[in-house]
């Protein structure tokens, strides 16, 4: 009876240990598909998070550069307004000018000359020497006793170079002139009327060096309204060599 009751618990044990077996066997068939399915989920989601992701940083990019698109053509009209403000303001100091400058000529029978002094410069200079800036110290000295009085400022080059960059040039020359006797002597910017003439003008032949050097010149006329009845004053400066 012993043995076969031994028997009966070991066949038991051992049922017992199939049936575990079995139930493990089932339990991960069943639930190994569930855990690739989910595995796969995970992989899945974590790829259309990647996606988003890369969506997102695209979606930033693009917004950035239509943003600095944006930006650039707000500058650019910007500028483009600036520019055609600063012409407008050119064009219209232009006609004030013409304006003014018209009054005067209208009324240049009533203006005498008083004094006049020609300054010279370097090949394609227009900075004003020591021995330059000397003579306009000399013509300066009558303006205090001056009354009603413009100074007409005639810049001139020689012959070389295009007419395009030789009045430019001329009128950077009657600048200098014109800058050295406001910021030296106080003359008020509306008593100058400034003309450059380029290599239009002469005043001696440009076949030699001699002659080119003096055609690159300044002229400054000191011209008095003499409408009032005052007597011009007779007074020059003295021309400095070659300023004839």
């Amino acid at each position: 009876m012993k043995t076969s009751h031994g028997l009966l618990i070991a066949a038991a044990v051992a049922l017992v240990g199939v049936t575990g077996c079995a139930t493990k066997n089932y339990v991960k068939s069943q639930t190994a598909p569930i855990i690739d399915h989910t595995n796969q989920l995970d992989q899945k989601t974590a790829e259309n998070n990647r996606n988003l992701h890369d969506v997102d940083d695209r979606a930033t990019a693009g917004i950035k550069q239509a943003q600095s698109a944006a930006d650039s053509a707000t500058q650019n009209a910007q500028s483009a307004g600036k520019a055609a403000d600063d012409a407008q303001t050119a064009a219209n100091d232009a006609v004030h000018r013409a304006d003014s400058l018209d009054s005067v000529v209208k009324g240049l029978d009533s203006y005498k000359q008083m004094a006049d002094v020609t300054v010279n410069f370097g090949f394609d200079k227009s900075n004003l020497t020591k021995d330059e800036q000397a003579k306009l110290d000399q013509f300066a000295q009558q303006l205090g006793n001056a009354k009603s009085y413009i100074l007409e400022v005639t810049g001139g080059t020689d012959s070389t170079g295009s007419k395009e960059y030789n009045y430019d040039l001329s009128n950077r020359r009657a600048d200098s002139v014109v800058q050295y006797l406001a910021s030296k002597y106080g003359v008020a910017p509306h008593r100058f009327y400034l003309i450059g003439i380029g290599k239009d003008k002469e005043v001696a032949p440009n076949t030699t060096a001699e002659g080119r050097k003096e055609n690159r010149r300044v002229q400054v006329q000191l011209l008095s309204n003499m409408s009032n009845g005052q007597a011009p004053a007779t007074s020059q400066a003295a021309p400095g060599p070659g300023n004839n």
